[in-house]
């Protein structure tokens, strides 16, 4: 049972999908505002965030910013009915892992709940793993932690995830389509921004422990550790 925030202000989309996920086991915590959103990350923990942009009290970008200072540990999936690139840009930037356009098939996105839980669920693969190591980054897949000699850095859940699959190929190119697929959803039919968007986030919070090559027109490419 995952503990699922919904922040939805339709209540003919909120009660539906509060509904569903209840009905698929979770713990849902619809909130119809930013208001009752922030006091509900104010409570505890979260393993999941739906996030609508559109809400009557507050940015939806903004909200975002702040539930994931709030909730570090939670992915954060944005609903929205927004459907250009700059608006899923700076989704992603704000602190989304993931975004969902409107109107959307409810198989389609319990199918992408279920692996991002998956993925970061106690039971995952990722967790039963042992530490990967790239240069001096030690990567503790069952603690979900990234150490370097300076100490902790923190990383979205899809940061993580992201570097321990290229860390798992380091020296090997990998494609925009692989790591869609195993990062994200095998499913996967949004756009694929989002992939640049982690990768540079990487680039940024990792600096000179980690060279990650782009590949135009095919995908990426960690360069094995030196020295």
């Amino acid at each position: 049972m995952a503990r699922i925030v919904l922040v939805e202000d339709d209540e003919t989309i909120g009660d539906r999908l509060a509904r569903t996920l209840r009905g698929l086991g979770h713990d849902s915590t619809w909130c119809p505002d930013a208001a009752s959103a922030r006091a509900r990350a104010a409570r505890g923990p979260a393993d999941l965030v739906l996030l609508d942009l559109g809400l009557p009290d507050a940015d939806g970008f903004e909200l975002c910013r702040e539930l994931r200072e709030r909730l570090p540990g939670a992915v954060l999936v944005v609903l929205s009915a927004r459907t250009g690139e700059m608006d899923v840009i700076q989704a992603l930037e704000s602190g989304a892992d993931d975004y969902l356009t409107k109107p959307f098939r409810l198989a389609e996105l319990q199918a992408r709940l279920a692996a991002h839980l998956r993925r970061a669920g106690p039971d995952g693969s990722a967790g039963a793993a042992r530490p990967l190591r790239h240069g001096k980054l030690e990567i503790d897949r069952a603690a979900r932690r990234c150490l370097t000699p300076e100490g902790e850095t923190e990383l979205r859940p899809k940061e993580f995830d992201l570097l321990v699959r290229l860390v798992a190929s380091s020296g090997q190119a990998v494609s925009r389509e692989e790591l869609m697929s195993d990062v994200w959803d095998e499913n996967w039919f949004g756009p694929t921004k989002t992939l640049d968007v982690h990768v540079a986030a990487l680039r940024r919070k990792l600096g000179g422990m980690i060279r990650i090559t782009t590949l135009r027109h095919y995908g990426y490419r960690l360069e094995p550790p030196t020295g």
